[in-house]
């Protein structure tokens, strides 16, 4: 029976701790933890964190503009090119393509400047500027693959300092009691959450963001493949 008090004292007590916690927590009087309250928790490390989630956000929608932006191609581009290179009207169709403005026109630009060089010199030269616009749609990138791998990490870094703190504590006070150890531990895996979830942001942004470069790069590859097949038919 007294064993049976001993735990409901202790369950009691740690309820308690965690009712105080919540209480200091809860800036505005209302009875509830806010988000921004529950982040605030987290102590200093959530700023850094708070970087890389804008850091994320700022350079996923900048490439997804971009990468929506190269991705609208004329569905009649190739037939307009192919109409000025088959009537012989070298000029119109480079004159077209140059005052197109997406990644597709300017590969076909390069090709229709080398016409009348042998087929590898005109291939290589729309490899090279397929590699170039590649380039282009990829950068930035590295930023959001770098979130996503150092936020988790940052994330757990702050859970083991709030233990660090928290074994601190109970060492320099002898306060070994649950309630102590709950209250810690519940303020510090807040950081631990945090950068899980930007980490999971970003990794499926940058995942999103490369699935819609793969299609661009399709795109300019059947371009430059039907160009290929324009300059083996006969000009009229």
């Amino acid at each position: 029976m007294i064993y049976f008090l001993q735990i409901i004292d202790t369950v009691s007590n740690t309820a308690t701790s965690l009712n105080s916690a919540v209480t200091q927590a809860d800036g505005n009087g209302d009875g509830s933890i806010s988000l921004g309250e529950l982040l605030g928790m987290g102590g200093w490390l959530m700023y850094p964190l708070l970087i890389l989630l804008l850091l994320a956000i700022f350079f996923f929608v900048e490439r997804w503009l971009s990468i929506r932006k190269a991705g609208r191609i004329d569905e009649n581009f190739m037939n307009i090119i192919r109409d000025h290179i088959i009537n012989g009207n070298v000029v119109a169709a480079k004159t077209f393509a140059k005052n197109t403005n997406n990644p597709v026109a300017r590969i076909i630009n390069k090709g229709i400047q080398r016409i009348g060089k042998p087929i590898d010199i005109i291939e290589d030269s729309m490899e090279n500027v397929g590699r170039l616009e590649m380039y282009n749609l990829e950068k930035n990138l590295s930023v959001l693959s770098l979130v996503y791998g150092i936020a988790p990490m940052m994330g757990f870094l702050g859970t083991i300092i709030g233990m660090l703190q928290l074994f601190y504590h109970i060492n320099a006070t002898g306060e070994f009691t649950p309630a102590a150890i709950a209250g810690g531990i519940y303020t510090k895996m807040i950081t631990s959450a945090a950068g899980l979830m930007i980490g999971l942001m970003a990794y499926v942004g940058y995942n999103f963001l490369t699935a819609q470069i793969n299609k661009v790069t399709n795109k300019m590859e059947a371009a430059a493949s039907e160009f290929m097949d324009v300059l083996q038919e006969p000009t009229k």
